[in-house]
């Protein structure tokens, strides 16, 4: 048995029937010299198995919820349940691939097997084959994702032999009774550490108290302090889900030109989406929108650990400022003050807090206010989640064929009815959007809406050059394109 991190269980207990707390990633392949068909790659899954132990662990509760849950090797393993071959109707396009994705992140995981999902999916264009993966948020974070994901990815075609060092051995599922003593066990000692941790979150609250009220500093955004979209309402459990993707040197050279971050250059693109969607919806706030902005609080020492090591800031958008340019200067700056009073707070203050939560509390609260549509009603805690993942710069396969485009996908949250997840990949940068069916009802516009924000930025770095010889077209500005 292995207990679960509060801040792994606080994933598990944030899920409702509406909100879904699992993350996927759409893999489309090439196919490789010998066909990379649903066969070649179930027998490759259960072949690396063993090299990833999330996925033959269930969860077990503790009875009464006195402790978070453990994870346990299911003794019950049954690999097709979990690897499962699908199809998508002609032409076998985007819109074809989007639409079954959304069905796929739709659908909560059984909570009574190992939480994750593999679906190979063939009838694509050009006889690709795509591989779509879902796992709980319990079980890993963006960072262990993409490290797990490692475990089917190889960097040639016809990889060598792994060897697998430690076989995979199930064990009983644990009786109330010692479940019970496990969680006693675990609890010594609670008390004084509880105590330090809420010393240590008061005397974070006090620095920050005391730096915010300079008047030098700009605070970010506050919780429950957005403005109220379309957005932003209680969600239903259906999805809707579209891609985009963009050349990384296009944001590398908006970085470079106005002196930023590559985030900040995704944060102002999706910005300036976002501001083009609302307002074509005749509903741009006067304030600006948040965004909740995940963020690795991983060292180089917990590398290949599993679970989650993240921490999150809120910060401004600047959807109200007009001018491009001037955006993406506020977003920097806002993303300096972010990161500056996470500082202070401390990596490791939402970790230790989340550790002394009471499970069943957490858990009632959450149905709760999914069942009463609280969103409805209240300001949003923040308008919109973007999490940017560094990819790998390299060519990867899955079972023999060759990945050429990767899209992630990340859980939307009640009352912030859209999550954009972006992750560089082979000098291309994808850009996965999920979103309440209901309440983002056009998500289907904004690749398009992204790609003309991107496209701004770049000509503004790039700028046009003396006029081209006479009947030579002037070159345009490259952008953010909708996947196909």
């Amino acid at each position: 048995m292995q207990r679960l991190s509060g801040l792994d269980a606080m994933f598990f207990y944030l899920e409702t029937p509406s909100s879904h707390m699992h993350v996927a990633g759409v893999y489309v392949m090439e196919p490789g010299e010998e066909d990379t068909s649903f066969d070649s790659i179930r027998a490759m899954v259960a072949e690396r198995l063993p090299l990833a132990a999330p996925f033959r662990r269930r969860l077990v509760e503790v009875p009464f919820k006195v402790s978070h849950p453990v994870w346990i090797e299911d003794p019950d393993f049954d690999l097709d349940y979990h690897v499962r071959r699908a199809a998508v109707p002609a032409p076998g396009g985007t819109a074809e691939l989007e639409a079954f994705v959304a069905q796929v992140v739709g659908l909560p995981l059984d909570r009574s097997r190992p939480l994750w999902e593999m679906y190979v999916v063939e009838g694509l264009e050009h006889g690709r084959v795509a591989v779509v993966t879902k796992m709980h948020h319990a079980a890993i974070d963006g960072v262990s994702g993409a490290e797990i994901a490692a475990t089917w990815l190889d960097l040639e075609a016809q990889p060598p032999e792994r060897v697998i060092v430690d076989p995979w051995r199930p064990e009983p599922v644990p009786t109330d009774v010692e479940l019970f003593a496990f969680a006693m066990a675990s609890l010594v000692g609670h008390p004084l550490r509880a105590a330090r941790t809420a010393r240590r979150v008061v005397e974070s609250a006090l620095h920050v108290s005391e730096r915010n009220r300079q008047p030098s500093v700009e605070p970010p955004p506050a919780p429950f302090d957005a403005p109220k979209t379309s957005l932003n309402q209680a969600i239903t459990p259906h999805r809707r889900v579209a891609f985009a993707e963009c050349p990384l040197d296009d944001l590398k050279a908006v970085k470079n030109h106005f002196g930023c971050t590559v985030n900040d250059v995704v944060l102002a693109v999706c910005a300036g989406g976002l501001r083009r969607y609302l307002d074509a919806g005749g509903e741009l706030p006067e304030e600006p929108l948040v965004a909740l902005v995940p963020m690795s609080v991983r060292t180089e020492s917990e590398r290949g650990a599993h679970g989650n090591r993240v921490s999150a800031m809120l910060t401004s958008l600047a959807t109200e400022v007009e001018d491009p340019v001037d955006r993406l200067k506020a977003i920097a700056e806002g993303m300096r003050s972010a990161k500056e009073q996470e500082k202070l707070i401390g990596a490791a203050t939402l970790t230790d807090w989340t550790e002394f939560t009471f499970p069943a509390l957490i858990g009632r609260a959450s149905r709760l206010v999914s069942s009463m549509r609280v969103f409805d009603h209240l300001r949003p805690a923040f308008n919109v989640t973007i999490s940017n993942v560094p990819g790998p710069p390299f060519p990867l396969f899955f079972a023999g064929g060759r990945i050429v485009s990767f899209y992630p996908l990340g859980p939307v949250a009640e009352g912030a009815g859209l999550n954009i997840t972006v992750m560089s990949y082979c000098g291309t940068v994808y850009f996965g959007l999920n979103g309440c069916r209901e309440t983002v009802a056009r998500i289907g516009e904004l690749p398009g809406l992204l790609g003309d924000s991107l496209a701004e930025l770049v000509a503004l770095a790039r700028p046009r050059r003396r006029a081209a010889p006479s009947g030579s077209p002037e070159p345009a500005p490259a952008g953010l394109e909708a996947a196909g």
